[in-house]
């Protein structure tokens, strides 16, 4: 099959394109092992690993990450469960506004950032709710669901309904249909809409600043250090880390779901 290449310039502008976005992140690194700790140098006076002993041996990055990894983990938690029931009903009913289920379940990752968290703190303002880890995990919640739904939709949509019958027809019964036909099928879904939402929670910092309260997760234990920075390198580092950790979840979701194009069921 005879296919075009793409033209030089089409190539030239998406190298400079991808150059623009990941060339900051780079600069990330470089300046996590700079010898220089107040000032930003190019090019850079010299190199360190100094300050990765040194953000080791700083307590609050460490209480700042275990916050973020305790938020990220119960909220991919709650998205697994609420986002894959709503992707059944969804997908596998028809009811009368099904279509306006949707739109409520998509909209939370739709609005703008600081849109979600107002009124997320206006919520807990007026149900009388202390800040606390609890008001972080809802807050993350809402658009972990979000992901989780997506794959999940997609999933069960492309599961031939003759399979779910065949096994009805067999005998099986509902939890016995979903342990071993629904499940096995939308498995690698789960894991990628997961993967991905803890990758977006760990992160996140706009919805966090509404719903923290005094904590500090670990972006925000980023943000208050480049407002008022007491050793530049060190947030370097910790931004290295927060690249790396939510690096490799990306692209595990994305090589469980880049295949699936077929209808699970179909032809086997």
């Amino acid at each position: 099959m005879h296919s075009e290449r793409a033209p030089l310039g089409l190539k030239i502008a998406a190298f400079l394109g991808l150059a623009f976005l990941h060339l900051p992140i780079l600069l990330i690194f470089v300046y996590a092992f700079t010898t220089e700790d107040k000032t930003y140098q190019w090019p850079p006076p010299g190199f360190t690993l100094k300050w990765l002993e040194v953000t080791w041996n700083r307590p609050d990055v460490w209480e700042a990450l275990s916050l973020s990894l305790q938020v990220a983990s119960i909220s991919t938690c709650i998205a697994l469960i609420l986002g894959t029931l709503a992707a059944a009903a969804v997908s596998r009913t028809m009811f009368l506004g099904k279509e306006a289920i949707t739109l409520l379940v998509i909209l939370p990752i739709a609005l703008p950032g600081i849109i979600t968290g107002i009124a997320l703190r206006s919520a807990f303002n007026l149900a009388d709710i202390s800040f606390s880890t609890l008001t972080i995990v809802l807050g993350h919640a809402t658009f972990c669901i979000v992901v989780v739904y997506n794959n999940s939709v997609a999933r069960f949509r492309r599961i031939s309904a003759s399979m779910l019958e065949a096994s009805a027809d067999l005998g099986a019964n509902g939890f016995q249909t979903f342990r071993h036909i629904l499940l096995p099928n939308i498995a690698t879904a789960l894991l990628a809409g997961g993967m991905l939402a803890f990758a977006l929670s760990f992160d996140e910092v706009i919805v966090t600043t509404f719903t923290a309260g005094q904590q500090q997760t670990l972006p925000i234990w980023m943000l208050e250090e480049l407002v008022r920075p007491r050793q530049r390198p060190v947030t370097n580092v910790v931004a290295m880390v927060v690249v790396i950790v939510t690096f490799f979840p990306i692209l595990g979701a994305y090589y469980l779901t880049r295949g699936g194009t077929d209808i699970s069921g179909s032809g086997k």
